[in-house]
């Protein structure tokens, strides 16, 4: 084995098999928060994530879904205000995530954008959105399209959430659900359920040995305190 003299052995610890194959297992449903991407009265991407919560429901999680209905932009209103805290507070409660945006103009929604920008990065010393799942959804008025999916995996990306492989795109999404807004048996139908059970699978997987996956010799190297002084934030 080659010297690695570069690594501080104060801070170097070798893969923990055991911790790492064999965590002590949570017997409670995976928590499920989902997200959409439109405050319209028939809002198809929320449509959408009803019918992924039933589903998450059916396979055993529990399921929360945040209403995007008065939150302020970003910078508008101070991180107390009531509808911050609730998305905040979900957030944290959650082990895994679904956002749903409509495509609008090429790109996912302000509405959904502004929901990702009001969650912090570090949030009383604890990454809320580190390590958890995501799994991403769009629908279209027209064609199919994937820009607002990929767009909301650099999100997931930059927010360290594993964004599971599966996706799901509906185009015309009003031709997909019935006048009871349920959505009608379809191969779109299909990949949603797809997509449902990637997320519970990979947050089973996951969730608790979350700690130990985010457990990074960088971090251990320098605290956080000494990251705040070198870098001259007054946080994280």
């Amino acid at each position: 084995m080659t010297d690695t003299p570069n690594i501080e052995e104060d801070h170097f610890n070798p893969i923990d098999d055991a911790r790492l194959l064999s965590p002590e297992r949570a017997t409670h449903g995976p928590r499920i928060l989902l997200l959409y991407g439109s405050l319209r009265p028939r809002s198809f991407s929320r449509l959408m994530t009803e019918e992924a919560a039933r589903i998450l429901t059916r396979l055993g999680a529990e399921t929360r879904t945040f209403n995007p209905t008065g939150l302020p932009l970003p910078d508008d209103a101070a991180p107390e205000h009531p509808k911050v805290q609730e998305l905040r507070d979900l957030v944290q409660w959650s082990e895994g995530m679904v956002w749903c945006s409509p495509e609008r103009h090429g790109a996912m929604t302000g509405v959904m954008k502004t929901q990702v920008d009001w969650i912090p990065l570090s949030l009383g010393g604890v990454r809320p959105t580190q390590g958890k799942t995501l799994a991403v959804m769009q629908v279209s008025g027209g064609s199919q399209s994937f820009n607002a999916v990929n767009q909301l995996r650099i999100l997931g990306r930059w927010m360290r959430l594993l964004t599971i492989p599966n996706q799901s795109s509906t185009p015309k999404a009003f031709l997909e659900f019935d006048e009871d807004d349920r959505m009608k048996p379809s191969p779109f139908y299909d990949r949603v359920v797809d997509v449902m059970e990637e997320l519970v699978k990979f947050t089973l997987l996951t969730r608790d040995n979350k700690d130990y996956l985010l457990d990074r010799y960088s971090e251990r190297k320098e605290s956080a305190a000494e990251l705040s002084k070198r870098v001259n934030q007054k946080e994280i």
